[in-house]
């Protein structure tokens, strides 16, 4: 007798030619108990909801992962641009949720740093009073700022308030999600014609060709990096896992300026070229930034340094 084959895992894969689509798409290929359905726009257009509840209903996956995303933060500030981001980063996320319900499938959707305003919290140690006086509870304490799964959105640019108008319809239309917030993504340039250069790929660049004798980098704008093949793959293991719904942070540990990125960047590469900070207001863009918009894990275990990441990516490319 033939042994007994199970019934594979449905796996759809949304934005599968993106940086982080064909990031997942291959880890779960890679693996033999899913069977993977990788989607681009050739496949579906998330943006009607008819050709939405249609294809994905007939293909009736346990889990639906979308890595599609509207991502130029300065176009979006155009009111006809700002349209076409809200319809990608806001409706489509809940026309895919509805059919997660229907179907009964785990919904995973990716948002991002720039929901929040720049502005957190700061922390005090436990026992403060905030009469510091005589206090000496801030002697050895090293607060850890940024924002928490549980701080509240206030975007200041209009990619922002796309992205959380799409995390406002996961919630309202199912139960069953995972909303991962990333920031300043990295790792192989997608294979879609849309898929644009991460920051570290556009300053290798630029720092590689002769004719620019420095680079003039902001020196603000505090985050942290996300490699995306370790966000794909925290993103399987929580599934696996059945970690609890809701909202979670995944990004690698450390936050820098965009300046301290670049120093690291050209420290890694060996590219000697003068690398000179410069404030925000010097590079006029229409679009704010959040200034300091570092993430929280509060939930998960914690990815590797960006720089260990950043380290790999380097190999990665010489290949």
């Amino acid at each position: 007798m033939r042994p007994r084959v199970e019934k594979k895992i449905k796996v759809l894969v949304i934005g599968a030619k993106g940086m982080l689509g064909q990031e997942l798409a291959d880890i779960f290929e890679k693996d033999g108990d899913y069977e993977v359905f990788a989607w681009d726009k050739e496949e579906l257009d998330i943006t009607k909801e008819k050709e939405v509840d249609f294809k994905v209903g007939k293909l009736k996956p346990l889990f639906i992962i979308n890595a599609v995303a509207y991502n130029a933060v300065d176009k979006a500030e155009d009111p006809q641009e700002f349209k076409i981001a809200k319809k990608l980063n806001g409706g489509a996320p809940g026309y895919l949720a509805k059919i997660a319900k229907k179907t009964g499938a785990t919904f995973v959707h990716y948002s991002t740093d720039y929901v929040f305003d720049g502005e957190p919290d700061m922390p005090e140690p436990k026992g403060c009073s905030r009469s510091c006086f005589s206090c000496t509870l801030h002697k050895n304490f090293k607060p850890q700022i940024g924002f928490d799964e549980n701080a509240r959105p206030n975007p200041v640019n209009n990619y922002g308030r796309s992205k959380l108008l799409g995390e406002k319809n996961v919630q309202r239309n199912s139960k069953k999600y995972y909303i991962i917030r990333l920031s300043r993504l990295f790792g192989k340039p997608g294979k879609s014609q849309e898929a644009k250069k991460s920051f570290f790929d556009s300053m290798l660049e630029f720092g590689r060709n002769k004719k620019h004798k420095e680079a003039r980098v902001i020196d603000e704008e505090i985050s942290c990096f996300t490699y995306a093949p370790d966000l794909a793959k925290k993103t399987k293991e929580m599934l696996e896992a059945k970690k609890p719904f809701g909202i979670y942070h995944i990004v690698n540990e450390g936050a820098c300026t965009w300046h301290e990125a670049v120093l690291e960047l050209y420290k890694q590469s060996k590219i000697r070229k003068k690398v000179i900070p410069i404030n925000s207001e010097d590079l006029p863009r229409p679009a704010r930034r959040p200034y300091h918009s570092a993430l929280l894990n509060t939930k998960l275990h914690p990815l590797r340094d960006w720089k260990s990441a950043l380290k790999d990516y380097l190999r990665v490319l010489k290949k």
